[in-house]
């Protein structure tokens, strides 16, 4: 098994040769050789299940792997009963469609704390709230993909590496989404160095297993920040961070197998397959090992 690239969501490029619609991505980005897909339901699940199906479909035949991104209306930790019941459904419905689509992981945001609240009475009610949806996953017989709650770029927002896998112990399916522009922004600038990338695949290692590290699901792209956190997603062609090039050496040189999906801000697909060629020339070399230990 090798890792997958692929693009979050439908880039510039794949309008401008004349594509409309997400079902022909699967056979798109099979031309570039790249073999994953995100599907954005980030604005809502509002796909029909007959669209639903002919995707999944047409990535199977084309060898593309399918995530979908929940909607970002998702707010685990709201005090909201309103707020709380339509996150429930925005779960369910996601999961839905990731049984049509036959998509096998659902990425999606913890959500913010709250105005004046504090930061760890607010992951208790996140972990209740999941709790509440990991059941209704199971009597509505939805279990299947992964569920992945993302690390986030924002001060106010949950989502750090800590909080991501103590929510992914509450059920073996859970498993972390790491966003590594965002661990970028939220630290200040950090995450430039193969020892910072390596750390995180060890840690995951460490607190939920070594299959969760070796299979991690990623996203990346360059990200410019303030004081507060991510403020806007670039391009590869743009003069922010984090560099690429040493989460790629230590995914090979430790031999992990992530899906990496990229979130350039229009050109995902190009970005991704930077990356996808950088790893593969990273193979064909005897290239000098990097020491991370």
């Amino acid at each position: 098994m090798s890792p997958q690239f692929g693009p979050a969501g439908n880039p510039d490029a794949f309008y401008a040769a004349g594509f409309k619609a997400s079902a022909d991505m699967p056979q798109w980005l099979a031309g570039l050789k790249l073999n994953a897909y995100e599907y954005q339901c980030s604005r809502g699940v509002n796909i029909r299940q007959e669209t639903a199906a002919l995707i999944g479909e047409q990535a199977a035949k084309y060898g593309v792997k399918l995530s979908i991104h929940a909607p970002y209306f998702i707010s685990l930790a709201t005090e909201d009963e309103t707020i709380a019941g339509n996150t429930e459904r925005h779960f369910l419905r996601s999961l839905e469609v990731a049984k049509w689509m036959k998509a096998d992981r659902i990425v999606f945001h913890i959500g913010g704390p709250g105005k004046g609240s504090d930061r760890r009475q607010a992951m208790e009610r996140a972990k209740r709230l999941f709790a509440k949806v990991l059941e209704q996953v199971e009597q509505q017989s939805l279990a299947g993909p992964l569920l992945l709650p993302e690390t986030m770029g924002k001060q106010n927002q949950l989502g750090s590496l800590d909080e991501v896998i103590e929510l992914c112990k509450m059920a073996d399916y859970v498993r972390p989404a790491v966003d590594f522009g965002h661990l970028h922004a939220v630290t200040g600038g950090k995450y430039t160095a193969a020892e910072e990338f390596a750390a995180v695949f060890a840690k995951i290692g460490e607190c939920l297993g070594e299959d969760a590290a070796r299979h991690l699901h990623i996203h990346f792209s360059k990200i410019e920040f303030t004081k507060a956190g991510e403020r806007r997603h670039w391009t590869f062609d743009d003069p922010f961070g984090p560099p690429h090039e040493p989460l790629l050496y230590v995914i090979a040189d430790k031999g992990y197998t992530p899906r990496i999906i990229s979130e350039s801000a229009g050109t995902q697909a190009k970005d991704a397959k930077i990356m996808q060629d950088f790893y593969e020339e990273l193979l064909k070399k005897d290239f000098r090992r990097i020491h991370t230990k």
